[in-house]
């Protein structure tokens, strides 16, 4: 069992090896604060969507699952929704659109249909939290680099347990380089992580 929590934090991890929820990575990882929201939130949505898939999925009709497992995933989404605007409204602003984009997220979609759909409660709760936490990490260490190395701070907090506060780590005569808060750095910060990871692979093969 343990493994299915582990395979996504390294071996399987949703951005760095299988490439995928590239689109919220890229446009929510500015500030680690955003990536730590937006990972806490996709994983939220993932645990719990496998969660009720897996308990409904002798009982649903295999011609109409994606459209079953859709809705599931939109009711939690929904759920996400409207408490980070209730209770974290500057984060819940920030995030923006990609919050109800959570929807389509091809990760949490793969995973209750290529596992939550075949496997047990417990395992598919595993799977999601593993899955969750590798794809918040990557948020939060993609986020911290581009907003340490573009603005010279980096913001932390948690969302409605403690509020974010701006450091600043390099100091007021640092030149920033902006090019990395921008889109173009998003993928520049992405992809060497991601090509760091395969050479991690490759060595350990």
């Amino acid at each position: 069992m343990l493994k299915e929590f582990t395979k996504g934090l390294i071996r399987e991890n949703p951005i760095l090896v299988l490439a995928l929820g590239l689109c919220p990575t890229l446009a929510t990882s500015t500030t680690a604060y955003n990536g730590i929201g937006m990972g806490i939130a996709a994983s939220f949505v993932l645990v719990m969507s496998n969660i009720i898939v897996s308990a409904i999925k002798k009982t649903v009709p295999s011609k109409i699952r994606i459209p079953i497992f859709i809705t599931v995933i939109a009711t939690f989404v929904t759920i996400v929704k409207l408490v980070m605007a209730g209770y974290t409204p500057g984060l819940s602003k920030q995030l923006g659109i990609f919050i109800p984009l959570i929807v389509v997220n091809c990760i949490i979609l793969g995973r209750a249909e290529a596992f939550a759909s075949k496997h047990g409660i417990w395992a598919s709760a595993l799977d999601g939290l593993g899955m969750g936490l590798g794809f918040a990490i990557v948020l939060f260490v993609v986020g911290s680099v581009r907003e340490i190395l573009g603005s010279g701070t980096i913001t932390l907090g948690f969302p409605m347990l403690i509020n974010p506060v701006n450091f600043n780590i390099l100091g007021k005569g640092y030149n920033p380089a902006l090019l990395l808060i921008l889109p173009p750095g998003g993928f520049i910060t992405l992809g060497t992580f991601m090509w760091i990871k395969q050479l991690l692979m490759k060595e350990n093969a």
